[in-house]
């Protein structure tokens, strides 16, 4: 047997009102790209509130089922197999075809829940259930009916034609990307910050992204690293415009012109500064970082607010409350755990304090920065300017 379609079920997009064929629409447009890279011609198109992948032809089964397995907005997948409509015999000839090739193992319970969409059809839905119920008691004595708790719920549509299917799999839920504005994902080679774009990207919001590159202290294969970790989350949230920002003369002069215990904060300030000048000129509407409280001396709860007291924009940090075991489980679910553990060194890890400051006043951050007047408005400007776009998406 081969499945000729994949109903799509959604979640949350069904409780929209007025505006939902917005979410419709994103949803159908986003199934379209992860699809762009899969061997077979697809129509994906909405019908009666319900959102179908048609395969036309001959496709690649596996790989369809986990592009769309990454699509946010799709909490089901129901493969499905269509037969013409036809007179009641025929379609019960057809189910007990489906369902000798789906379940072999006969020792199961079932129920089928017909739905008659094609008001054309001689039969009503109850007498449709009845006859079908019946055609595959009488294929398949073993098998017995529960309408309660199923074993096998035998979904039966009749539409343009018959749709047959029975199994659902299970979706990344989320909403579809695009219908919440964009924000900027400041991306770095390690665990965390992948899995905070991945996490945002879920609730409907497109993604930029700032990494910020020290050579000759970090590699170019350091750079490739990062590129990497944006295409696999770009899997999930779609195209990504990465601006990687040559940082290398900011860090020396804050290195030679600050207390080295305060290195990491300040740091962190300036890396929000040139994040927020890329996210406001582009219209995102947030910053995004893969920080949880207390996971690193520049994470404590002090450490944030002496970053956050530079930005504008709100600071999104869907990690905030994770432990790391947590973090990790999610990286390795959406495959960047293996990316992030390479050992390439990114610039934050370059220029660490031996001790760094754990409570830092931002009184006396502020005034620390007082000593990098005479030139840092000018570097941060040339690193701006001199800033690499790459635009990266998955199969690119």
């Amino acid at each position: 047997m081969r499945f000729h379609s994949f109903l799509i079920k959604y979640g949350e997009i069904g409780i929209k009102g007025k505006n939902r064929y917005m979410f419709e629409d994103a949803l159908v447009r986003q199934i379209r790209y992860a699809l762009r890279g899969v061997d077979g011609q697809f129509l994906v198109h909405k019908c009666h509130g319900r959102v179908y992948v048609d395969c036309e032809g001959e496709y690649d089964y596996e790989d369809t089922l986990e592009s769309l397995k990454r699509v946010f907005g799709i909490v089901g997948i129901c493969p499905v197999v269509r037969v013409k409509v036809a007179e009641i015999e025929q379609l019960r000839k057809d189910v007990v075809s489906y369902m000798e090739e789906m379940y072999p193992d006969r020792s199961l319970t079932f129920k089928v829940e017909a739905r008659r969409a094609n008001k054309r059809y001689p039969m009503n839905s109850m007498e449709i259930n009845c006859e079908l119920g019946e055609a595959v008691l009488d294929a398949f004595p073993e098998m017995k009916v529960d309408v309660h708790n199923p074993d096998v719920k035998l979904n039966v549509e009749i539409r343009e034609e018959v749709y047959i299917y029975s199994e659902i799999i299970p979706g990344p839920g989320g909403m579809p990307v695009g219908t919440n504005g964009s924000a900027m994902l400041l991306l770095s080679g390690g665990i965390d910050s992948p899995v905070a774009g991945y996490m945002i990207a879920k609730r409907g919001v497109e993604l930029e992204a700032t990494y910020f590159h020290a050579p000759p202290y970090t590699s170019e294969r350091a750079k490739e690293k990062v590129v990497d970790l944006a295409r696999l989350v770009s899997a999930y949230a779609g195209p990504i415009k990465l601006h990687v920002v040559n940082f290398t003369d900011i860090q020396l002069y804050i290195y030679e012109k600050c207390p080295h215990e305060e290195l990491t904060i300040i740091m962190r300030r300036y890396m929000m500064r040139i994040a927020e000048h890329f996210a406001k000129k582009d219209g995102c509407l947030g910053l995004i970082t893969g920080e949880s409280i207390g996971q690193v001396a520049s994470q404590t709860m002090q450490s944030l607010a002496a970053t956050n007291a530079v930005c504008t924009l709100p600071v999104y940090r869907p990690l905030i409350g994770f432990d790391k075991r947590d973090i990790v489980d999610i990286s390795q679910e959406i495959n960047t755990y293996e990316t992030s553990i390479q050992p390439f060194e990114d610039c934050c890890t370059i220029f660490v304090a031996k001790h760094p400051v754990t409570k830092p006043s931002i009184e006396r951050i502020e005034k620390s920065e007082l000593n990098l007047s005479e030139k840092i408005d000018e570097l941060v400007k040339t690193a701006i300017e001199t800033a690499e776009v790459i635009r990266v998406e998955q199969n690119a």
